[in-house]
């Protein structure tokens, strides 16, 4: 007899057989390590998989070259899975040793874990995608790829651009110390943006009353946020990188540019804190008879996770329980969680209790403005080690070791498992919009990115261009197959 539990064993079966191939595709993305706007090798391998498993792919979407949406299956309901898989710059880090090393010096790297992300989406959504094929199931899944999350930049321009309109519900997934989820309001909202300011150039010895100095804007605009922070609610977060400063000493630099992210709880506050650096950067352009120019690069709602979704997602979760760790893994969890300061207390071998309603934390991931169109559910799996800091050489430790693979296997039943629920069980569907609603109530949302920007496609070019001959000595020779 045809019950729910056999088509779910059916998947669990089938990442079961394929371990290797989950594994594969992690470690691979992981030794790519690109950077955001630049994951050509990371989005290929994952839609060439998905293509072979019979997904309709469309690539570049929304006018991201690394972005896509593969579809599988017809009909009711429509559930979307999305995560990203960029690195971060100079997070080049070995797996599996217990202190900083480089894999490549100084280069881009994974050492906060989306490779372990993209694993788990392509494993479960082929795994699901299998069930629908084995018992004829109608619906639809749409798989998402998520290009530069580190910068905030992708998601809310497919929520934009209409790519979720169809969307019944929505999953995410990524790493952590557990397995667990949470409902509620998880991350907070921001707005990241350039601030270019031009002024002229002249020789800083001999002729300095025919220069203005755009540098001097740059430095102005810093002590006014600095001033301003004393004004800024505890919640609130501003911070920078010069990324264009000048070329010489000896040359007053004509253009520089400072990029600022601003944070805040919600919508509303992440615009306060961006406007009033705004006029701290005009103020500034005033004060050095300069020009300045803003640009938004990205902007995010907060994440917010739904809770019938989350009950769907927990009770999976208690079914098929955490991984079974050995002393081995145990013993170099605790090493490295003694090398940051943490309690070693090793890996954990229980599900975390349902969290709802969570507490909201300062970081964003620009899955936010999904969570706002359509009820969101989150998967949290163990494939990281319990304290270690994300995009530090710790975050990278486990990367490739057994921890990483195992939590992956355990996340990729999860994520299967849920979107078979989904499938089979309306009511389910039914629950998860009652409780959007709910959680909305008397919120419109409306994107805050500009109608009509597109996105900075080249943003991370000239660094993967300099770092890629180097760092594809350590791709790995081996493609995953999936039997």
């Amino acid at each position: 007899m045809l019950t729910k539990s056999s088509m779910k064993q059916f998947t669990f079966n089938f990442i079961d057989q394929n371990e290797k191939a989950i594994a594969c595709v992690s470690d691979s993305i992981f030794y790519f390590g690109e950077l955001g706007m630049q994951e050509h090798e990371s989005a290929g391998l994952l839609c060439d998989l998905l293509e072979e498993e019979n997904f309709r792919v469309e690539r570049g979407i929304s006018g991201f070259p690394t972005g896509f949406c593969a579809t599988y299956g017809t009909g009711s309901p429509v559930i979307a899975i999305h995560t990203e898989y960029d690195a971060n710059p100079n997070n080049s880090q070995v797996s599996g040793v217990c202190e900083p090393t480089h894999i490549t010096p100084f280069a881009p790297g994974h050492c906060e874990g989306h490779n372990c992300n993209a694993a788990v989406l392509v494993a479960g959504a082929i795994a699901a995608a299998r069930a629908m094929s084995e018992y004829n199931l109608p619906g639809t899944i749409k798989v998402f790829g998520a290009p530069g999350e580190e910068q905030l930049i992708s998601r809310p321009y497919y929520v934009r651009d209409g790519w979720f309109d169809d969307v019944d519900v929505a999953l995410h997934d990524h790493l952590g110390g557990d397995l667990g989820t949470v409902y509620g309001l998880t991350h907070s909202a921001a707005i990241s943006a350039y601030f270019r300011f031009f002024g002229q150039t002249s020789h800083a010895s001999v002729t300095p009353w025919n220069g203005r100095d755009a540098l001097d804007a740059v430095v102005l605009m810093d002590m006014g946020m600095a001033q301003f922070r004393e004004h800024m609610k505890p919640e609130w977060r501003a911070h920078r990188v010069i990324k264009e400063g000048g070329d010489q000493p000896n040359t007053i630099p004509a253009k520089t540019m400072v990029w600022w992210t601003f944070r805040a709880p919600d919508a509303e506050g992440a615009k306060i804190v961006f406007e009033q650096g705004q006029k701290i950067a005009e103020g500034a352009a005033m004060m050095t008879n300069t020009e300045v120019r803003c640009e938004i690069m990205s902007a995010v709602w907060p994440v917010r996770t739904n809770q019938g979704l989350a009950e769907v997602i927990k009770s999976n979760m208690d079914m098929i329980g955490a991984p079974d760790w050995t002393k081995k893994e145990h013993e170099f969890a605790r090493t490295i969680q003694k090398e940051i300061g943490a309690e070693p207390l090793g890996l954990i071998n229980e599900v975390r209790p349902l969290n709802g309603p969570s507490k909201q934390r300062a970081p964003s991931n620009d899955c936010g403005d999904i969570s706002w169109k359509v009820p969101m559910g989150r998967i949290g799996f163990p494939s990281n080690i319990p304290g270690v800091a994300f995009h530090h050489w710790t975050g990278g430790a486990a990367l490739t070791t057994s921890i990483a693979h195992k939590g992956a296997f355990v996340g990729a039943k999860v994520l299967a498992a849920t979107v078979l629920d989904l499938l089979t069980v309306p009511e389910l569907v039914e629950r998860a919009k009652a409780t959007f609603a709910d959680e909305i109530a008397g919120v419109e949302y409306q994107p805050l990115i500009p109608e009509g920007q597109k996105p900075p496609i080249d943003l991370n070019r000239e660094t993967m261009e300099a770092f890629r001959p180097s760092m594809r000595a350590h791709y790995l020779t081996e493609r995953p197959v999936f039997i």
